[in-house]
């Protein structure tokens, strides 16, 4: 693990993504792992909300015998003063030895990374990508179906809004996956992302009804439709309802089907899935944390 920062999956190639998920293996059958970092702090930067992500962050390095420090929202720092975002980082970059970002605002997590020597994990910049979630969403694939390769991979909901959804692509594009996309045709992903798909070489589909192709998937990866993103609230309501997976919609799936979402759900997946076998976000949530050890890990214990 030669990177200083952790800003996009299109930095990783198949190896370091798969070295990667191999050091969260081995961590979370690790009981001596609260010894490796004492003595050092992490920073989770968060000028946005975060329920899943700055939580896990929190326990990953207290699992590994660090501190944290930081902040939840931009109301909770001085960039309501006027600091700059530059000021900030160049504060904390004196307070912390690995700082986790997430900010609204495309690029971020990247400028940041040039500005301070600590190492920068980007926990979301706006609608760009989310390279940690992909990487526990790897994990819970690999963890599900026993591989990466050969697999069916469904995604559904926010495409174009959705930076969970623009990093996962991007790493599936390492791995010989057949790839179905459903969405309203106003939230279709990003044609950047599909010509990064067909340069490399993946078999990729698009509709907007994904009842007759739930039943040849191994994985339906599915998202909310993302309020915040939207500038007028009457384009939103046109797609909010887009979705709503219910049990009767997965009778007839294949055994090893299995659900993920990054969370926080809408109405998307209705709570009578959650009973079933299918149903791995939970589990997807929980890996989180070993996942976010191993990031830390790898880029504090060079």
């Amino acid at each position: 693990m030669v990177k200083k920062d952790i800003i996009s999956i299109r930095d990783f190639s198949r190896e370091e993504l798969i070295h990667i998920l191999d050091k969260a293996k081995e961590l979370s059958a690790d009981s001596e792992k609260h010894t490796y970092l004492q003595g050092k702090i992490l920073g989770t930067v968060f000028y946005e909300t975060s329920t899943r992500t700055k939580i896990s962050f929190n326990v990953a390095m207290k699992r590994l015998g660090g501190n944290v420090i930081g902040f939840s929202h931009i109301k909770n720092s001085s960039f309501i003063k006027g600091e700059s975002f530059y000021d900030t980082m160049k504060i904390l970059e004196g307070y912390c030895d690995i700082i986790a970002l997430r900010a609204p605002w495309e690029g971020a997590a990247r400028y940041a990374g040039e500005i301070v020597s600590v190492p920068v994990i980007n926990a979301g910049d706006g609608a760009n990508q989310h390279p940690s979630q992909t990487l526990l969403d790897l994990y819970t694939i690999r963890e599900t179906q026993g591989r990466l390769d050969s697999l069916n991979i469904g995604i559904m909901g926010d495409l174009k809004y959705g930076r969970t959804v623009h990093s996962l692509l991007m790493a599936l594009a390492h791995f010989d996956c057949k790839i179905s996309m459903f969405s309203p045709p106003s939230l279709r992903v990003p044609s950047r992302f599909k010509k990064f798909l067909s340069e490399g070489n993946i078999e990729f589909q698009e509709f907007e009804d994904y009842k007759d192709s739930v039943n040849d998937l191994d994985i339906l990866y599915v998202t909310r439709v993302q309020k915040e993103r939207f500038g007028d609230e009457r384009e939103y309501k046109k797609v909010s309802n887009a979705y709503h997976l219910k049990k009767a919609d997965i009778l007839d799936v294949k055994s090893n089907f299995r659900i993920l979402h990054p969370l926080p759900r809408v109405d998307e997946i209705n709570q009578n899935v959650d009973s079933t076998e299918h149903a791995a976000y939970f589990q997807q949530a929980r890996n989180g944390v070993t996942v976010r050890e191993a990031l830390i890990y790898l880029l504090l214990m060079r």
